[in-house]
């Protein structure tokens, strides 16, 4: 018998590396009991037999994908499924009275012509697509708590807007001149076979894509827009590093006051940030390192003030899977609960 006193939570798209995060940090978080994982093409195996490492997590099956049952047996539902497949389930299980986190980019955008212009497909589902609250705690965080449906941000907004957002809300830089340069590591990619992601291709090897014209360009954009007070293009340019964990975001904006020192960057980041226990304001002259991160759910920044060219340089580290992704979402579960944000969630990474 489960823990009745636990709130109940199941994940939909259970099998990928989104999905064994979420089952190792509910298997850690005191108030949650893990009651269903489903995916359509791993129905019937138990999830220890694609993972198993993870029956010390869990003894559940993969069930095939029903929101009507979903429903009735979940109280919080995690979605971590390709794009485009959130949204046709998310209003059901929103009737049914579940709160409901999205992992993917169905509901991370307030105007959904953005979205149709960036991932294709048709949506219906714009009234609920409306109730939807973008997922970084530490912009919105007053709007999570009173949230039903939450779209997680991915992860290189997450590291990029979390080095960003100071400087945009303090109105510290030119909008328009901002650079962002940002690597991850394999995981990103997810599970799925590609050619790309294969050890003899990504090994030893550094390369960019999507330049000009990645998706989380858009995203970016709107919570920079939204952080400055009018539209904000940005250019963001990815890159794939060969490492499994973590992404470092490294962002360059001109300064509209030239006479900024690092310390006042610091002070700055720090003050902005005081409420945050995720980000970790590096002292002055420290830049962060992906490994500081790995296995937490730590957001490392690193400032840095170039008096030459008049530039801000901000760094941030984090780990993709867990502040870029399950951690984050978790996170977000514990305000939408009225829960201290920083229940079941690992601080320190494993070093080194």
């Amino acid at each position: 018998m489960g823990d009745s006193t636990r709130v109940k939570v199941g994940i939909v798209g259970a099998s990928g590396y989104g999905g064994v995060q979420l089952v190792r940090l509910i298997a850690d978080h005191p108030h949650l009991e893990l009651v269903y994982v489903g995916g359509e093409s791993s129905a019937g195996k138990a999830f220890s037999d694609l993972y198993p490492h993870m029956d010390l997590a869990t003894n559940l099956t993969i069930e095939t994908v029903d929101p009507e049952t979903i429903g009735d047996r979940c109280d919080v539902v995690f979605l971590s499924l390709p794009n485009g497949l959130a949204w046709k389930m998310t209003p059901t299980l929103l009737d049914k009275g579940c709160k409901v986190l999205d992992l993917s980019a169905d509901y991370r955008f307030s105007n959904l012509d953005t979205y149709q212009a960036w991932y294709g497909g048709d949506r219906t589902d714009k009234e609920v697509a409306a109730t939807a609250v973008y997922g970084l705690p530490e912009l919105y965080r007053d709007r999570i708590k009173d949230a039903q449906l939450v779209g997680c941000p991915g992860c290189y907004p997450t590291a990029s807007l979390l080095a960003l957002a100071p400087l945009l809300k303090q109105g510290m830089i030119v909008p328009e001149s901002a650079i962002i340069d940002a690597k991850s590591g394999t995981s990103g990619g997810g599970r799925k076979a590609k050619v790309n992601l294969l050890l003899a291709e990504a090994d030893n090897s550094f390369a960019a894509y999507g330049v000009a014209s990645h998706r989380h360009t858009p995203e970016i954009e709107q919570i920079c827009s939204d952080l400055a007070g009018h539209e904000v293009l940005v250019q963001f340019t990815p890159h794939l590093i060969p490492m499994v964990r973590g992404i470092l975001s490294t962002v360059y904006a001109n300064l509209r006051d030239p006479g900024l020192v690092r310390e006042d960057l610091v002070t700055i980041y720090t003050a902005f940030y005081r409420n945050c226990p995720w980000v970790k304001v590096l002292p002055a002259g420290v830049y962060p390192q992906t490994k500081w991160a790995m296995g937490s759910n730590m957001c490392y920044l690193g400032v840095e003030i170039d008096q030459r060219t008049d530039r801000a340089i901000v760094m941030s580290g984090i780990d993709n899977l867990l502040k870029g992704q399950a951690g984050q979402a978790i996170q977000c579960l514990n305000l939408m609960m009225d829960w201290d944000e920083t229940l079941g969630l690992p601080q320190l990474g494993f070093y080194p």
